[in-house]
């Protein structure tokens, strides 16, 4: 599991964790929601390491992520994270794409990468597209091969930092679709999300962030359905 204690980060004199306090168990989703600059995507990358945190602990599965002796690159594996912008080599097919991690950082021979890379484009619905060149493909099928990306990598937990943020309105749908089909496999998640509906459908539970402080937590029908925080409140009522 994924165990945050009383984490805060600053960034110069801004603090945009205040003590955050969160587990989320094997095989659980929790969807984090909130206004621009409440510290949610500031989370995902502390979780992974991509951040470092000023004080409080992140453990995953016993290992102290920020601890000095980490290897964070090992950790990495484990906890894969997909980011608004998809970053792929354009000069590189969709299949050598999502090859590439398994055989640099895996050390994996060329059969097994690309075994794993069908397996996994295939599996986000892009099996028809190995010979692509990026470019050649929409908004939402990008987004899907940076999923099939971090699958690549077999990780155990998955952090999605806003996924749909930079797509077409149209293209939201298949994107959405290829999370909840992932969630429904078991797969450990957290997403940050502006999606209200998709955060109700598929979160066991969800979190609202306000200023860099968890303002509440909640199964997604008690949080939707009777919020009690104020900002919640107002929040939701400017989302509908």
């Amino acid at each position: 599991m994924i165990e945050i204690q009383n984490v805060r980060k600053s960034f110069g004199s801004l603090e945009v964790l205040k003590g955050i306090d969160l587990t989320v168990e094997k095989g659980e989703v929790v969807t984090v929601i909130g206004g621009s600059g409440s510290g949610k995507s500031t989370l995902l990358t502390c979780i992974n390491g991509l951040e470092p945190i000023d004080a409080g602990r992140i453990v995953v599965d016993g290992t102290e992520v920020h601890a000095k002796t980490t290897d964070l690159n090992k950790l990495r594996r484990k906890v894969g994270i997909v980011f608004q912008q998809w970053n792929a080599f354009p000069h590189l097919t969709v299949l050598e794409n999502v090859m590439l991690a398994p055989r640099k950082v895996l050390g994996l021979p060329k059969e097994k990468a690309e075994e794993i890379a069908v397996k996994q484009l295939t599996h986000v619905g892009l099996g028809e597209k190995l010979s692509v060149y990026p470019t050649r493909m929409s908004g939402g099928q990008q987004q899907r091969m940076a999923i099939a990306r971090a699958l690549a990598m077999s990780p155990e937990y998955m952090l999605f930092d806003e996924v749909t943020s930079a797509l077409d309105p149209q293209l939201v749908g298949e994107v959405l679709d290829t999370l909840r089909m992932l969630a429904s496999e078991g797969m450990t998640m957290i997403c940050v999300t502006h999606e209200m509906k998709f955060a109700r459908e598929v979160s066991d539970r969800v979190a609202f962030f306000h200023k860099g402080v968890m303002a509440e937590i909640a199964p997604p029908d008690a949080l939707f359905g009777a919020p009690k925080d104020p900002e919640l409140q107002k929040f939701l009522a400017a989302t509908h």
